[in-house]
C-alpha cells in the first residue's frame, strides 16, 4: 500500500530519460519480466538494466510490485466511489480508520466541495450498503457521503508510455 505524506509531494521528482520511462511502461504492462527480457525491450545491457531498476526502486519512482485482480472472480459483485465530506482536523486520524477497511481498496484525498473519494468494493449491493452505512457513516468527522455506483472498470496505463 503506498501511503504518500505532504513533505513527499513537495520532493522534486526524479529526472527520467526515455530508457526510464520505457522501462517503468514495460513492468507496468509485466511486473514478472525478466531483468534478460526487460533488457532486450529497452536495448541495454542486462547489468544497465539492473542498475536502471535499482536507481528508480531507490529514488522511490518505482515503489513496489503488486498484483492485478479481478474484483468479480474474487466475489467483489458491487463497486462504488463513495466521496466524504469530513470536518478538517480529523483526517490524519480518520485515513487509517479508512484504511482499515477491508472493503476500502483506495482513499484519495482532494481539493474542492468534497475531502475525500475512497474506491469500495463489496460482495453485492445489500453489502456495500452495510460498509457505508455501517463502517463507513459512523466514523468520527465525516460529516455527509455520497456513493456513486461503478458500471464498468477501465484501467489505463496510458501515462506510463
Amino acid at each position: 500500500m503506498l501511503v504518500t505524506t505532504p513533505e513527499e509531494w513537495s520532493a522534486p521528482a526524479p529526472a527520467l530519460d526515455t530508457i526510464d520511462r520505457n522501462i517503468i511502461s514495460i513492468l507496468a504492462q509485466d511486473g514478472r519480466i525478466s531483468m534478460t527480457a526487460l533488457a532486450e525491450q529497452v536495448h541495454i545491457s542486462r547489468a544497465h538494466c539492473h542498475a536502471r531498476l535499482q536507481h528508480l526502486q531507490a529514488t522511490g519512482v518505482i515503489t513496489g510490485f503488486t498484483v492485478n485482480v479481478d474484483p468479480l472472480k474474487m466475489g467483489f459483485g458491487a463497486s462504488a466511489h463513495v466521496i466524504l465530506k469530513l470536518r478538517q482536523h480529523n483526517w490524519r486520524a480518520l485515513r487509517q480508520q479508512l484504511l482499515d477497511i477491508p472493503e476500502v481498496w483506495h482513499v484519495t484525498l482532494t481539493g474542492g466541495p468534497m475531502d475525500v473519494i475512497l474506491l469500495v468494493r463489496a460482495k453485492d449491493t445489500a453489502d456495500l450498503r452495510r460498509v457505508v452505512f455501517d463502517e463507513i457513516q459512523p466514523l468520527s468527522g465525516v460529516v455527509d457521503t455520497q456513493t456513486f455506483m461503478i458500471f464498468d472498470d477501465l484501467v489505463s496505463r496510458s501515462a506510463l508510455h
